[in-house]
């Protein structure tokens, strides 16, 4: 069981996220609006993410998130997803973000981490979140366990824990392993839970390194 100071990047009222995707359909339920944060310490191997490990401050925002809202939240969107990185590594901040988008912009909310729910419950400095989330996909992904079908998780033991009763399991089965977005710039970037190969010189490759979009 990890002790409260072990979860905790540091208990500063402020965000360090990794990025942001205005629009997703293949991170959760409907349209959703997904942040990244950065830090997790687990270093799992076949990590979708893996640039989002290293704990430093990368984009860092005031715990006042107006801002992120008023920058990301398009119209028609139904829900924020949260993943990371290790989302619980920054309580604080994840509570007050989790807060805002149900209470002020009446999303509902998707949490992924690693840690269990079990030992979310047990800390209290990640416990306040829950009342705030509607679904917790808990677990450490284990790229040996793959998730074969096209619910919303990458490995098998990750569990989906539905602490109010806006989701269903079904709503979790989404409409592809992954998705290409590309901006209006050209900037390509891919999401989801599966991999994707685009061919032409360079375009695999930049894909790759692009999995959420840098803020």
């Amino acid at each position: 069981m990890p002790r409260d100071t072990d979860t905790m990047i540091n208990a500063s009222p402020s965000l360090n996220l990794h990025a942001v995707i205005p629009s997703s359909r293949v991170n959760g339920p409907g349209k959703r609006l997904v942040v990244f944060f950065q830090g997790c310490r687990r270093n799992c191997a076949g990590c979708f993410n893996p640039q989002t490990h290293p704990i430093k401050p990368k984009n860092m925002m005031p715990l006042k998130i107006e801002s992120l809202f008023s920058s990301y939240l398009k119209p028609g969107i139904n829900g924020i997803t949260i993943s990371g990185g290790e989302p619980f590594l920054q309580s604080a901040a994840l509570k007050e973000l989790l807060k805002t988008a149900r209470h002020e912009k009446a999303l509902t909310t998707v949490v992924y981490t690693g840690f269990t729910i079990e030992e979310a419950r047990a800390s209290s400095e990640m416990s306040p979140c829950l009342e705030f989330i509607d679904v917790l996909i808990d677990g450490a992904f284990d790229k040996n366990k793959k998730e074969p079908s096209l619910l919303a998780r990458g490995s098998t033991n990750q569990r989906l824990h539905f602490l109010t009763g806006r989701y269903t399991p079904s709503d979790f089965y989404m409409p592809g392993k992954a998705e290409v977005l590309i901006a209006k710039d050209g900037t390509i970037t891919g999401t989801g839970f599966g991999t994707i190969t685009l061919h032409g010189a360079g375009i695999a490759r930049h894909l790759r390194n692009e999995q959420a979009k840098s803020i």
